[in-house]
């Protein structure tokens, strides 16, 4: 269910009832994109099935779901249809239309052509555990979680969360790790690393499918490329990319953690909440211990 992971610390006193989220989140209920908007951002059923509820509870964690649909019209599009138009108004008139002209007639242009334009879907998982106050959000990326995290606390009244801190910043620990080449308890480095140039020069080594406990590694490290993402598996259970920005990706569970499961009873949403949920809950607190524990801020 989870592909990636970026951790919020939901701020104390908030605790809304079930109903009281749903009631919330109705109000900024997804919309299809209109004729000519551009982009249109909601809530729908994370479960997939219509006019279900917005948020669900599974083993008292909360899912919800953002959908994102936005349309866009080919910038070569645009300017070739802007300037057959300015090219008939310098015809006709015997005027050619200046720079603020233009930009007027490439808005024009785009607004028009966007009825005709595709859209395109996505959609973003978040994860809220009340009983530890952490928010959890399934975005590649900061903006889109930062997106999210926006619509989320004009959603929800009283809601107010900060990106999770730890005392050891991930590339310091991640440095560590590999040069004495020994990964925190509980951990074990696997075979993926960017590794990045603090200098001027910016230049990057990548490894991909490579050994890492290698005097290579350990010299390129030492000598001042410090690692952005490393490949890590917990307990040998979940494997993940650790980012410098405290951020999971290319998150995936390994087969030992649906050993034991039946097929026919833990299939669908909730069995996939329950499991991805149940590991994350636990991976999540020794991560964060590895880095130093989570820094409070008064």
């Amino acid at each position: 269910m989870f592909k990636n992971v970026i951790v919020y610390r939901v701020g104390e006193g908030w605790a809304p009832t079930l109903a009281q989220i749903e009631d919330s989140l109705d109000a900024e209920r997804f919309v299809p994109c209109g004729a000519s908007q551009e982009k249109s951002v909601g809530w729908v059923e994370p479960r997939g099935e219509a006019h279900g509820p917005l948020v669900e509870s599974v083993a008292g964690q909360l899912i919800l779901k953002l959908k994102i649909e936005t349309k866009s019209v080919p910038g070569s599009v645009v300017t070739r249809k802007a300037k057959e138009r300015s090219a008939h108004i310098e015809t006709t008139t015997g005027r050619k239309p200046g720079k603020k002209e233009l930009r007027e007639i490439k808005d024009d242009v785009r607004m028009s052509l966007m009825p005709l334009a595709f859209t395109k879907e996505s959609s973003v998982v978040v994860w809220i555990d009340p009983a530890a106050r952490l928010l959890m959000i399934d975005a590649g990326s900061q903006a889109k979680a930062d997106e999210v995290v926006t619509l989320l606390v004009t959603s929800l009244a009283g809601l107010s969360v900060t990106l999770l801190n730890t005392h050891m910043s991930p590339q310091a620990a991640m440095t560590a790790w590999l040069i004495s080449q020994e990964p925190p308890p509980g951990f074990s480095v696997d075979r993926e690393c960017e590794l990045k140039a603090a200098d001027e020069s910016k230049s990057v080594v990548r490894y991909v499918r490579h050994p890492l406990d290698t005097q290579e590694v350990k010299q390129y490290v030492e000598g001042g490329k410090l690692p952005t993402r490393l490949a890590l598996t917990w307990d040998s259970r979940v494997s993940f990319v650790l980012t410098e920005a405290l951020q999971l990706k290319k998150v995936a569970f390994l087969d030992v953690v649906f050993e034991g499961t039946s097929a026919e009873k833990d299939e669908g949403f909730d069995a996939d909440v329950a499991i991805a949920t149940g590991e994350l809950c636990k991976l999540l607190p020794d991560l964060f211990e590895a880095l130093g524990g989570e820094m409070v801020v008064a």
